[in-house]
């Protein structure tokens, strides 16, 4: 008992946005579902099961597509910061550290002691695969979901297009058309300015105790520290 309480308390923060993703993923299906089904009778249809919504087209593409610009934000902010400074940001790195930084700062090789991970004590493949492998998984996962976004999308709009009496499109011309950049870059444009936000106001403004700030009575100029 001990122990599972010490391990929830250690993990809390991963617990915390579990349960709440669960909560607004699960919220969204049940939202969606009555919405869905309001438009299936305003055109005379027959409303639908909510099994039959969480795995529609029309479900999967609305979560892909929030997941698609969620990895891209954090894929760009993960590479653009290792080149990119921000002066007075905690978001950033010091300016004279820009880069990838030398062996000694990054701990790898012969600069990495007992509790390093095996991967950063070796060279060749497996040391450059471990050193950019957050950056990796964060482009794959994004990939996939751009991909899952443009499947599910093309097929919940060419369901639109067959009740209209219209012919269905390609996965070309739906990945090219107004529609599937309209929905995306509608949400790539929110977390761009999201990450922007939390740059530049974490320069002049605090929050005690938290990492994303800087300590409250730090300079306004000081970079690359947390409270």
């Amino acid at each position: 008992m001990v122990e599972t309480v010490r391990w929830l308390r250690e993990n809390s923060l991963s617990m915390a946005f579990l349960v709440l993703f669960l909560l607004s993923v699960g919220g969204q299906a049940v939202a969606g579902l009555h919405d869905y089904n309001d438009q299936q009778l305003a055109q005379g249809l027959t409303p639908i099961s909510f099994l039959a919504y969480v795995t529609s087209s029309s479900y999967a593409v609305d979560v892909a597509e929030n997941w698609q610009s969620e990895y891209l934000q954090f894929f760009l902010f993960i590479m653009l910061t290792v080149w990119l400074v921000q002066k007075g940001s905690p978001e950033s790195k010091e300016p004279h550290a820009a880069g990838a930084e030398t062996d000694e700062r990054q701990q790898i090789g012969p600069y990495s002691d007992e509790d390093s991970p095996k991967w950063a004590r070796v060279k060749g493949p497996r040391l450059w695969l471990f050193s950019n492998s957050l950056g990796l998984v964060m482009g794959t996962i994004f990939v996939l979901s751009w991909l899952a976004q443009s499947v599910a999308g093309q097929a919940a709009y060419n369901s639109e297009r067959l009740i209209d009496l219209r012919d269905p499109v390609s996965w070309g011309s739906y990945v090219t058309s107004a529609e599937f950049w309209n929905r995306s870059l509608q949400n790539w444009q929110s977390e761009m300015l999201a990450v922007l936000s939390m740059v530049a106001l974490s320069i002049y403004l605090r929050q005690r105790g938290s990492p994303e700030s800087k300590p409250v009575g730090a300079a306004h100029t000081s970079t690359g520290v947390e409270g």
